[in-house]
């Protein structure tokens, strides 16, 4: 390393963090790489809701509110994000579960039950759909077993509940798992050390580290859900007021040629998916204020 740059790698180490961001700034290639950045972002994301919104604006305010007050429309809605919100939350719970196993204990078999948590990223969602359509109807292997119990699950919104925690326990898995293998062990030895039990180092010490990536997961988990249709039309049954979401309605608006109903509906899931993430979101501040931990 020649003398010039050594010092120019001392001077950057020293300086504080807004100065020598402004120093390694001036790499070359920045500019491009932002610009071919906001270039495919605008195409692929902003683009495309900005149109929604455009075309969304060009009905009356009085003509938005009847639509998204239709029963049927509020149906859809509640159904969507109640059962996401739903499947989310118990993604939360059992994917933390799942992590403290496949991290903290070694026994046989650990690597294939690691593989099969990714399933619902490869398995295309129409695949997913009619399989578990096919273990949950009344007549299937799982469903069988139910129905003497009076539980029904093909066909009503516990059928979509079970279909959105299927596709969404990876976000939560593969966003925690990473946090809590590089949790230095050292801290839970020195919580020991100084007297804290089991339940207390879990709490105070472990608990703190990894919950921003446990938001994060949620947070992943809930937007998918909201979002799904391929594994979810299937079971639902697709009832209107019963078991119809939103996104069919959307598609069902489309194949009537009432764009403007389906545009309304479409603005107002994206509106109230960007307000949740964004409380998520704070949250996730919050607590890396609070632990000084990066999810």
């Amino acid at each position: 390393m020649s003398e010039t740059t050594l010092d120019r790698t001392t001077l950057v180490g020293s300086l504080p963090p807004p100065l020598a961001g402004r120093v390694q700034g001036v790499i070359p290639g920045f500019g491009l790489t932002l610009g071919l950045t906001l270039l495919w972002l605008s195409l692929v994301v902003l683009i495309p809701l900005a149109a929604l919104f455009l075309k969304t604006a060009e009905l009356s305010p009085d003509r938005i509110l009847a639509i998204l007050t239709a029963p049927r429309t509020l149906n859809a809605l509640k159904i969507s994000f109640g059962l996401s919100l739903a499947a989310a939350s118990i993604n939360l719970v059992l994917g933390g579960i799942i992590v403290w196993v496949l991290v903290r204990y070694d026994f046989p078999g650990r690597r294939v039950l690691d593989a099969l948590i990714d399933i619902p990223f490869a398995l295309p969602t129409a695949v997913a759909g009619i399989a578990l359509t096919t273990l949950y109807a009344e007549n299937g292997w799982i469903g069988g077993l139910l129905a003497p119990l009076g539980i029904k699950v093909a066909f009503t919104p516990l059928g979509i509940l079970i279909a959105l925690i299927f596709i969404g326990l990876p976000f939560v898995v593969r966003t925690v798992q990473p946090v809590l293998e590089d949790l230095d062990h050292d801290l839970e030895e020195a919580a020991a050390t100084l007297g804290a039990g089991r339940w207390t180092t879990v709490r105070r010490v472990i608990a703190p580290a990894v919950l921003p990536a446990f938001l994060t997961g949620f947070a992943l988990a809930f937007a998918r859900a909201v979002g799904e249709y391929g594994s979810v039309i299937f079971i639902a049954g697709n009832l209107p007021n019963v078991s119809e979401i939103a996104p069919l309605l959307i598609v069902i608006r489309l194949e009537e040629f009432r764009y403007a109903d389906a545009t309304a509906i479409a603005a107002t899931m994206l509106v109230a998916s960007f307000l949740l993430l964004f409380v998520v979101n704070g949250l996730q501040r919050w607590s890396q204020s609070r632990t000084g931990r990066l999810a």
